[in-house]
């Protein structure tokens, strides 16, 4: 009995929703070997793992050779990856995970992030004194985000920097919902201990 092509009848999950089809269509055109199909896969999330990366090196620098590199190391291994449930831009973001977790290993690792860099989205303030309010309680903040272990800090940056679902971030994390909820809820309290009395 021959098997079933990949392409005519998926077996395991099921096709990915429309939100994901598109950047699988780019997947699947990829592993085909079309250059410009990882190109575009490049240009859609090359600001989200970007920003994952800064977020966890606290360096521009060597956020953008850890940025590179994962495109470099998802472009060798383009033939593994299939749908598995959730947008690829998941697996783009565990090979940088990875990546950032070796350099972890190989040398002496503090987060320090520049808050300016981060802090993208913030809505304009009233005006320059209450601008300098949030400059230092974002930069208070990210510093005791600093000081969680590696699991509560991981949960928060992926729930409240990325905006992932509990869902979500429970796949990138490999765990069940119900242990991120119980992790991010931990990791909150724990700031809650962290900060100062004045920005609690």
């Amino acid at each position: 009995m021959s098997s079933p092509a990949r392409s005519k009848q998926p077996s395991g999950p099921t096709p990915p929703p429309d939100e994901h089809a598109e950047a699988w269509q780019l997947v699947d055109k990829a592993q085909s070997g079309d250059i410009e199909a990882f190109g575009l896969l490049y240009d859609r999330y090359v600001d989200q793992v970007f920003r994952y990366v800064l977020f966890r090196v606290g360096d521009r620098s060597l956020a953008e050779d850890v940025t590179s590199e994962t495109f470099l190391r998802a472009l060798r291994r383009i033939t593994t990856v299939s749908y598995q449930g959730r947008d690829v831009g998941a697996w783009f973001v565990t090979i940088a995970r990875n990546l950032v977790l070796d350099h972890v290993k190989s040398s002496r690792y503090r987060l320090e992030v520049t808050t300016a860099e981060l802090d993208d989205n913030r809505q304009v303030t009233a005006g320059p004194e209450q601008a300098v309010l949030d400059e230092a309680t974002s930069h208070e903040l990210l510093r005791c985000v600093s000081e969680l272990n590696d699991d509560q800090r991981e949960c928060i940056v992926l729930r409240f920097l990325h905006g992932l679902s509990v869902a979500e971030t429970a796949q990138q994390m490999g765990r069940n919902e119900g242990a991120i909820k119980a992790l991010q809820h931990r990791a909150v309290r724990r700031l809650a201990q962290l900060l100062p009395a004045e920005l609690r």
